[in-house]
């Protein structure tokens, strides 16, 4: 009976073979992962590498776009109304490209909080900081420039959007980008007074932080007090309204270009940073474990050794 015992319980443990041949899977296993995120550390160095040269050539262009939007303020000084705008078209600036951190999720919850009306919101204007602003509808149309955050609100906002754009913007945008996407919002149909811009306003090389920009509309101008002293034709009111929109669709544009370059390089520098970290607790297991094989494997030898 003990003897059967001792057979049976000899049995079920595993032979010395068996445990390593199952040591030597693991250390395969373990080196396949290490090749694997050594491949992926050197595309992140290497995107990191070309985020870096794309943000130099973004941000002499971002410096070119603001003036056209500096160029709309000095020309909105003066238009001051008493009577806010009610009915507002939002337009979110993103892109079509991932691997860039939050970009397209900050300006995504941005104006979320604006159509609830949040206190946090960035929706102040930047052409007129005395203005007070009207209380944004619920159902406000929508356009969204970018596929990433076009899928980000189509799923909390699916009913206000109205128009989507893409393959805008794909190296750096240019004022043919912005007047094309300006023209398209005039003729679209959609009614409203004043249009405001989300869009990522670039603070440094690191960070950036969702801004909201109000571009009046036709009636906006012709209602202001600054353009009522003049006598002009409805067509002077309507090519400007949509020039200064082109205007400011263009800042907007080089400024989100900016802001996504700089986040990737972030967010590139951060994955090379997590794979060297991870590549050394994979490189330690593997030392481990090969040091563990090889010492049974001594013992095997040192233990047939004194046997004989």
């Amino acid at each position: 009976m003990l003897a059967r015992r001792a057979v049976a319980r000899l049995a079920t443990q595993p032979s010395p073979i068996q445990a390593g041949a199952r040591n030597m899977a693991t250390l395969r296993e373990i080196e396949m992962r290490l090749k694997s995120v050594r491949n992926i550390e050197k595309i992140t160095k290497s995107m990191k590498m070309i985020a870096s040269t794309k943000l130099a050539k973004a941000q002499r262009a971002m410096n070119a776009g603001k003036q056209y939007g500096l160029a709309n303020a000095e020309v909105f000084q003066n238009t001051q109304s008493d009577t806010p705008a009610t009915r507002k078209l939002f337009i979110v600036i993103s892109s079509d490209k991932g691997l860039c951190g939050g970009i397209h999720s900050s300006v995504s919850k941005a104006t979320r909080r604006a159509l609830n009306n949040s206190p946090d919101s960035p929706l102040v204007s930047d052409i007129s900081k005395t203005a007070t602003p009207a209380k944004v509808d619920a159902d406000s149309p929508i356009m969204v420039i970018g596929d990433k955050s076009k899928a980000q609100l189509s799923r909390a906002l699916g009913g206000n959007l109205v128009m989507t754009f893409n393959q805008i913007g794909r190296s750096i945008p240019t004022f043919s980008d912005a007047a094309g996407v300006a023209d398209l919002i005039t003729t679209s149909g959609v009614e409203y007074d004043s249009v405001v811009l989300i869009y990522n306003k670039f603070v440094s090389a690191i960070s950036y932080e969702p801004a909201a920009l109000e571009i009046k509309g036709e009636l906006g101008l012709k209602n202001s007090d600054g353009f009522k002293a003049y006598e002009m034709e409805d067509d002077v009111t309507k090519d400007l309204a949509e020039f200064s929109l082109a205007n400011a669709i263009f800042a907007a544009l080089t400024e989100g270009h900016a802001c996504e370059q700089s986040a990737r390089r972030t967010a590139m520098d951060n994955a090379s940073k997590n794979a060297k970290e991870m590549i050394g607790s994979l490189q330690m297991q593997f030392n481990r474990g090969r040091q563990a094989v090889i010492t049974n494997e001594l013992i095997d030898i040192i233990t047939g050794a004194s046997a004989l």
